[in-house]
This record gives C-alpha cells, structure tokens and sequence, in this order.
C-alpha cells in the first residue's frame, strides 16, 4: 500500500481518561491529585451542588495531602459565553493554579475545561469556540491537571474533549473541542447523584440516551474523505471501540433508567447504572459525534422563551440540555434511518428489548424513545417547552450552524430537512 493515494479515511481516533468509579470514590481526590505533585487547586462547582457540602469535603481531602484549595461556585447551569469569562476572569485574579477539581454536572464541568484552557494558554473565549462561530484555535500546549466529578448521570462531560455554551449575544448553543480539554481522571461517585429530582434525573438520562444512539447512528468513520493528521478533529465517526461502550450505555439504560426517575432516591443500583451509562456514552460519543438531535437542542436551549422546567432553578426560562435533545430525537431518527436500518433496530432493540415489532421498521427506534420520554413525564416535543411552528424559520439557522454535528449524520440534512424535522417535532404523541 505504500506509495499508493488514499482518498477515502482509513484511520479512526479513540480517547478517554482513566477512570475511578464506585461509591465512595470521592473521597479518594486528595491521594489522586497528590500524584500530579499539586498545591494549590480550585475547586468548580455551583451554588446548589456547593450547599449540600460536596465540595467542601473535597476541599477537607485535599488538605489531608497538604494541597490547598479554593472553592469557587459561581458556575452557571446551562452555562453562557459571559458567565464561562466571569469564571476564568475570577480564576486569572486569584493567581496560578495548579490543578482543577470539577464537581457537578456538565455545567460544572465543561466551565472547569474553559477556565483550564484560558489560564493554560493565551487568548480569549472566542478565540477556541469551533467555526464558524469561534477561530477554532488549538491550544497552546498541555493544560493542567483537571479532575472531573460528575453529580448528575447525563453529559458524560468527565469523559469527552469538549465543552458547551450559549453565545448570548447570537441566542445560539456551540462548544470548544480539542483532546486537551479531555480531563486528567474521571472520579465516579454514584452516591453524589442520590438526592438528584425525578425531573433533572429524567432530564440528564435523555441526554445519555442521544448521546448512545446519535453516536451509535453516526456516520461510520470510512465513509469520510482522507484528512491529514493535523485535520483530524475529536468527532472521527462510529467506528468499532466507541461502538461497544454506546452499546453497553443502551442496555444499561434499558435495565435502570425509569427506575433511577421513579424510585432514585434509594435505589443505588439504578444511580450507578446511570453514572456508568453516561460515562460509557461519554467514551463512545466523544469520540464518534452526535449529530441531528444535538444540532437541533442547541437553538432549541438557545431561543428559549419562558419556559420554567420543573426542577431546576424557577428565577430563570431555560430548556435543560437533556430536554433539548431528546424533543426532536424520534422524528431525527426517522429521517436518518434508511443510511443506517441495521444501526437503528439494534439501538431501539437495546433500548427495549421487549418492545413489540413494528410492521414499519423505520418506526421502531422513534416508537421506543417516545415510550420512553412519557413514561419519565419529558415534555411532549418543542411545543412542550414553548415553541410554535411559527418558529421554526427562526430556529434552523441555528441548526445549520453546527456544521461539526451535522457533518456525523450519515444523511446530511438541508435547511428543508431541519425545517420538517423541526415541525413534525412540535408534538411527538
């Protein structure tokens, strides 16, 4: 093969940080974070999350290894271009950091990789958001230890290269992407997740689930042009490792998610399934890519009017991530089936081993989500959350936006695709 020009891709990329997984796990940071020869951490987190004292008995272990920290929790959920430069403008003025500990959801601690980043290399926020928005910059070099703590079983943020915002200023939802954002070690702790409402758990959980099937619906890595080494980008497509983990997340939630919503307050079983869910759908979409659900939550979340979700903080309107994605998902789904029949079936017979065969086979995966979505009460479609389909022109500008996303779609949609998919997504039942 030497000499001979390969046009089409034949290589594909698989990253994920070491993991320490299991109850109790969080009282093990002091010891992990020794290692990295640290002193002085910041520990990222949000008000809620800091009043149930996580943060600070983190804080108590780091002292244990002589490492100082501070705690600084005022990251903002579903977080924006202004408050991620409030959090890096505070970081920068409390002096050199050593290391990170982000504990939350992935609000947390996608924030806790954009302070990382921007007190690790020069340049602002912009200057790394992905194009067209942002110059997509690579960082200058190798950031400094970050350790991510999830509190909620939805991003798979503790596992993945990227990091989400709204650009206030453009009412649209885009993101940083480059391996080094990828945390130094994931530590999971289903006991953090215990005291999560059956509203955010239901919420985070449709986030794993876009995360498996988008990313186990993805365009496989082969089927892309060549690209250089230096061209290579997080999101390679499917391709056989980030297959498995998708897989694994989908029977994991099969067996454990409507549990974990309706009986999560003392089923540990189930928040433990859902933590290893999303951090294996985390090790499969970070790498292969999500694609139409995605694209579409990002104007979704972005243009929201007033919508309060129950559950979350009432001082503001907002659509929470996992929402977002889920509410255009079965109709995405039904427009992405035929570049991919085997993919769909297998995904929806993971989902649901037990569900009844449709006689149209297209229908199968979308009749599966939406059992679901109403069994765990998620709202019926973007009506549900306040939009008409006066709306829709307005929302699929920002779809087409994320040209990342949608160029993992194994059937690349138009602006008239997003538009149908956008509409016959106003109700789903």
């Amino acid at each position: 093969m030497t000499g001979v020009e390969l046009t089409e891709e034949t290589i594909f990329t698989w990253g994920a940080p070491p993991l320490k997984f299991g109850a109790g796990a969080s009282d093990e940071i002091g010891f992990e974070m020794a290692g990295h020869g640290v002193r002085r951490v910041l520990i990222v987190t949000d008000s809620g999350v800091n009043a149930l004292g996580a943060p600070q008995r983190i804080a108590d272990n780091l002292r244990r290894y002589k490492i100082e920290s501070e705690i600084f929790d005022g990251v903002h959920v579903e977080p924006t271009d202004d408050s991620m430069n409030k959090a890096v403008e505070y970081a920068r003025a409390q002096g050199d950091w050593d290391g990170f500990v982000a504990v939350g959801g992935g609000s947390a601690i996608d924030t806790a990789k954009a302070i990382n980043l921007l007190t690790s290399s020069s340049g602002e926020l912009m200057d790394y958001i992905n194009k067209p928005i942002g110059n997509a910059r690579i960082p200058d070099g190798q950031l400094k230890p970050l350790i991510a703590v999830p509190t909620t079983a939805g991003t798979g943020s503790e596992s993945t290269a990227m990091c989400v915002l709204d650009i206030l200023s453009m009412k649209v939802k885009t993101g940083i992407s480059h391996w080094r954002l990828r945390p130094t070690l994931a530590v999971i702790d289903p006991l953090l997740t215990m005291t999560l409402s059956p509203q955010v758990t239901a919420a985070s959980g449709m986030d794993i689930v876009c995360h498996a099937v988008e990313s186990y619906t993805a365009r496989y890595y082969t089927t892309f042009d060549r690209k250089k080494p230096e061209e290579r980008v997080t999101y390679c497509g499917s391709n056989p490792v980030s297959d498995l983990w998708c897989e694994k997340a989908m029977a994991l939630l099969a067996q454990s998610f409507r549990k974990a919503v309706h009986e999560g307050s003392d089923n540990v079983e189930a928040r433990s399934d859902m933590m290893m869910a999303a951090t294996f759908a985390g090790m499969g979409f970070g790498n292969s890519g999500v694609h139409i659900p995605h694209a579409n939550a990002y104007p979704i979340a972005g243009m929201v009017k007033d919508y309060i979700p129950a559950g979350y903080p009432p001082d503001e309107p907002m659509v929470p991530h996992g929402q977002s994605v889920s509410l255009t998902a079965p109709e995405a789904f039904r427009f992405s089936f035929a570049s991919a029949p085997e993919r769909h079936l297998r995904a929806a017979a993971l989902m649901a081993p037990d569900a009844d065969k449709h006689n149209d086979p297209s229908e199968q995966l979308p009749s599966v989500l939406i059992q679901l979505m109403r069994d765990i009460d998620i709202p019926n479609g973007i009506g549900g959350v306040g939009y008409t389909e006066a709306d829709v022109p307005d929302l699929v500008p920002g779809t087409m936006k994320q040209q990342r996303l949608l160029a993992t779609c194994p059937k690349t949609p138009t602006e008239e695709d997003i538009a149908d998919i956008l509409t016959k997504s106003i109700e789903n039942w």
